[in-house]
């Protein structure tokens, strides 16, 4: 019984321990135009997630960016006005806490020159209303408990003019894919978790139950 709590323990608190900052599709052509989703969830216990900072790696050019009611955003631009960073700010009232997260969306390309096979890393800065920063620079798909979220580049097709949506339709399609694998499970861990609870809370009312008849028998 004792075993299968603890079980039940270590997959309800792995659950959260996955939730890092990422950012979808996770592979993208080169040359190709899509749409960007920054997944952020809010992991620290009593306060909330006020800020998002997000750098752009070389390779890539971002160029709009969806509005999201309750947030602001502000952008870093280089020399020739290309913007090269983004920090999405919450009004009062639209952090996000513990149990929450959300998306924000930016169309872009990556570059018809970015190597194929090359992984472009975007930094990440998660402030808190407490003032602390959570940087999410870390190497990614690493153990780093911290990665940077990163997209790997695979080869274009030539014939492509850039403005292609076959580069974006594959995006989009590897991007439901992997949300779908993420949410299964999930759902499965859950399960599972639900299941032994409830195997572990069975056992302890017929160990009970057992414990009674031998002492009403005394």
């Amino acid at each position: 019984m004792a075993a299968a709590a603890a079980i039940a323990m270590f997959l309800l608190a792995a659950l959260p321990a996955s939730a890092h900052v990422t950012i979808w599709p996770n592979e993208v052509e080169q040359g190709a135009y899509t749409v960007f989703t920054v997944r952020v969830p809010s992991e620290k216990e009593g306060t909330e997630t006020t800020a998002v900072r997000v750098v752009f790696p070389e390779g890539v050019s971002i160029t709009r960016f969806e509005p999201k009611p309750g947030w602001t955003a502000a952008f870093e631009r280089n020399a020739d006005q290309a913007i090269t960073e983004v920090t999405w700010t919450a009004e009062p009232g639209h952090g996000l806490d513990v149990t929450a997260f959300t998306e924000f969306r930016m169309s872009g390309r990556v570059l018809p020159d970015a190597d194929p096979g090359s992984v472009l890393v975007w930094k990440a800065y998660q402030t808190y209303a407490d003032g602390s920063v959570v940087e999410w620079i870390g190497a990614p798909n690493t153990d780093s408990p911290t990665p940077a979220p990163a997209t790997t580049v695979v080869p274009g097709n030539a014939a492509d003019d850039g403005h292609g949506h076959g580069g974006a339709q594959t995006a989009t399609s590897s991007s439901s894919k992997d949300d779908g694998s993420y949410d299964a499970l999930i759902v499965a861990l859950i399960i599972v978790s639900m299941v032994l609870s409830i195997w572990a809370l069975s056992l302890s009312l017929i160990l009970l139950l057992q414990k009674r008849k031998q002492q009403s028998r005394n």
